[in-house]
């Protein structure tokens, strides 16, 4: 694995961004990163929706030098990056006493929104151009991610929705932050939870790092990271799911019941069978992730995006846009990457199940063969998920 290093003449302070959705390893890392080095300082947010407020806690080696509470326009995440995160790290940025600045999201937040943020604002020009993007991290305990991730719990039922209509599962929130992490911290004993150890393995991209105990984690070390934002954006996308790690076997540990399947098909999906058979692929304890097309949209990009029980169906405009992003060609297809746990009192046939549904789904080569013609004037019964089909 190659390590970006930073550029030995950028003078900007390091900025790292921690996620997580459990609020006492938050504070336990901020806690060791405040105390771990006396050069950095640590931003906590927290977002009281029911009041309309943001908290913002600064603490550093010397204790808490902040702890105030900020009325939001709106309480919620981008409003709270926007109205407070951003002058407060160009603030601290410019006081002077510290050379490492580390954000704390509030509990359950995904980092990518507020990465793309913070790397708008610190480009030349901008209102955080003192700081650089250092180490975007997640935190997470081994021995809780298997019920987190593969649950159904939801975040209002935990108290740390971050809007009176948060409905996320919380294991839509723990995949996003894995994914799109540079560094997984985790806590727990991978020994005592080879499992869940195994699920963070085969979510958290190629290329990034893993620790494992809070005790390794190092204001020095995150100081020292350089994100890269294509790349987290590109593990975080539908399409990255081509980019999911797969642990060798010689990798697992003893007792590891996690697993990874691919669905992957130059076919396009029958839409109603599609939508008879979308309980059986994309719900459950699994995470699904990757982009799919469907025989009657011939030329359009979808998402696929499940986890916690449910799961988000949505268009992401066209192939050609794609491979206009991309900068090599795209072309239309069907892959879908689901991790998944084999639970020790059922058949053990989850894989099986979901492939037999997956060949289902797909579009025979003799529907093909027609060119797509037996799908016109039908119902498009998607619509309500992936918007009024183009008939061009």
């Amino acid at each position: 694995m190659t390590i970006d290093h930073p550029d030995p003449l950028d003078t900007r302070l390091p900025l790292s961004v921690l996620a997580t959705v459990d609020a006492v390893l938050r504070d336990s890392a901020v806690f060791g990163l405040a105390v771990g080095g006396e050069g950095t300082v640590v931003l906590r947010h927290d977002i009281l929706a029911t009041d309309g407020e943001l908290r913002r806690v600064v603490v550093d080696a010397t204790g808490v030098v902040e702890d105030v509470r900020v009325p939001l326009e709106h309480a919620c995440l981008s409003c709270a990056v926007r109205e407070d995160a951003v002058p407060t790290l160009r603030r601290l940025a410019a006081d002077g006493r510290w050379d490492h600045v580390a954000l704390a999201l509030p509990v359950g937040a995904e980092s990518l929104p507020v990465a793309r943020a913070l790397a708008g604002a610190s480009a030349p020009g901008g209102e955080l151009e003192r700081l650089r993007l250092a180490t975007v991290l997640a935190v997470v305990d081994v021995e809780q991610v298997e019920h987190d991730l593969l649950g159904d719990d939801l975040v209002d039922e935990r108290g740390i929705a971050l809007t009176p209509d948060d409905e996320r599962a919380i294991g839509e929130v723990l995949a996003a932050q894995l994914e799109h992490a540079d560094l997984v911290v985790t806590t727990g004993s991978p020994e005592a939870a080879p499992t869940g150890s195994g699920l963070v393995d085969r979510l958290r991209g190629t290329g990034t790092r893993r620790i494992d105990g809070l005790h390794a984690l190092d204001a020095a070390d995150l100081a020292g990271g350089v994100h890269d934002a294509a790349a987290a954006e590109r593990r975080a996308h539908p399409l990255g799911a081509r980019g999911a790690r797969r642990p060798a076997d010689g990798d697992r540990r003893p007792g590891d019941r996690s697993w990874t399947l691919e669905l992957r098909s130059a076919r396009p999906f029958d839409p109603e069978r599609l939508l008879r058979r979308i309980e059986d692929l994309g719900t459950g304890p699994l995470r699904s992730r990757g982009v799919f097309h469907v025989a009657n949209r011939p030329d359009s990009l979808c998402a696929w995006d499940g986890a916690g029980g449910q799961l988000c169906i949505g268009g992401l405009g066209t192939w050609d846009d794609a491979s206009t992003e991309e900068g090599t060609p795209v072309h239309p297809h069907t892959r879908i990457v689901v991790v998944g746990a084999t639970d020790p009192e059922a058949d053990g046939n989850e894989r099986d199940r979901l492939l037999d549904a997956f060949g289902e789904v797909l579009a025979t080569p003799d529907e093909l063969a027609d060119g797509g013609l037996r799908w016109l004037g039908r119902e498009d019964v998607l619509a309500p998920w992936l918007g009024a089909r183009s008939e061009v």
